[in-house]
């Protein structure tokens, strides 16, 4: 391979490596954003206005059926009570960094739960 073309391979690869990771960035953005209004849309079902949930329904199991069957993968009951927890350990929807993962603040949120 003569200089010219591995300096066009490494340009090319650079454009490639930068636009994954703003691909990236930006599904992970959306992700974040999406188990936000999630966790927020159980937490007002399962309280219902009240200031604590009423415990004894099975919203998640119920939601996490549906959602699997829709959707497939993803939405276990485990995964809703992680979502649920992102909401409540992260109320205000600005104060998320959206260069942080969904398994960084899953660890966050899990961590403060223990």
């Amino acid at each position: 391979m003569d200089l010219s073309q591995n300096h066009l391979f490494i340009a090319v690869k650079e454009i490639i490596l930068q636009s994954r990771t703003r691909v990236f960035r930006m599904a992970n953005s959306a992700l974040l954003e999406s188990y936000w209004q999630i966790g927020k849309l159980i937490i007002e079902d399962e309280q219902q206005g009240k200031q604590r949930a009423d415990y004894g329904k099975s919203v998640l199991k119920n939601l996490s059926i549906q959602l699997t069957q829709e959707f497939g993968k993803g939405f276990d009951e485990s995964n809703l009570r992680n979502i649920r927890s992102f909401y409540k350990a992260f109320p205000i929807r600005d104060s998320l960094r959206h260069e942080l993962s969904w398994t960084h603040y899953i660890k966050t949120t899990t961590s403060h739960n223990t």
